[in-house]
């Protein structure tokens, strides 16, 4: 099964809109989404809906996520993964990148992690 992601509420919506045109087959939902947590909601607070309903978190939150993932995994609670954008990726390069994840992963294989993109080079 492919992995889900949940997209910040901060990346443009670019990146939703072409992920959901060029692999319609994989889900990519977007903080104030319906069934998702609202505009506003606090990182640790989105951390706890990934893991209730096992979504991958996508984000350029490089500062603080890693204290907010610390926090929670010292609660005994998990994420099934953390992905960084790269700046350096052009939107389609990114896309590719999170069908490639998606599609290959294994199960669990970025719980409780926070990987930068690219991982395939």
């Amino acid at each position: 099964m492919a992995l889900k992601y949940l997209l910040d509420e901060n990346i443009s919506p670019s990146y939703h809109s072409q992920f959901r045109t060029r692999y319609p087959e994989l889900v990519m939902w977007v903080i104030g989404d319906p069934g998702t947590p609202p505009q506003g909601t606090l990182d640790p607070e989105i951390l706890v809906w990934c893991e209730a309903h096992d979504f991958v978190l996508v984000t350029n939150n490089r500062r603080s996520m890693p204290v907010h993932l610390a926090d929670h995994i010292a609660q005994g609670q998990h994420v099934p993964g953390i992905l960084i954008l790269n700046p350096k990726m052009s939107v389609g390069e990114t896309l590719d990148e999170l069908a490639f994840i998606a599609e290959l992963a294994l199960e669990d294989e970025y719980q409780d992690q926070i990987v930068h993109l690219p991982v395939s080079k």
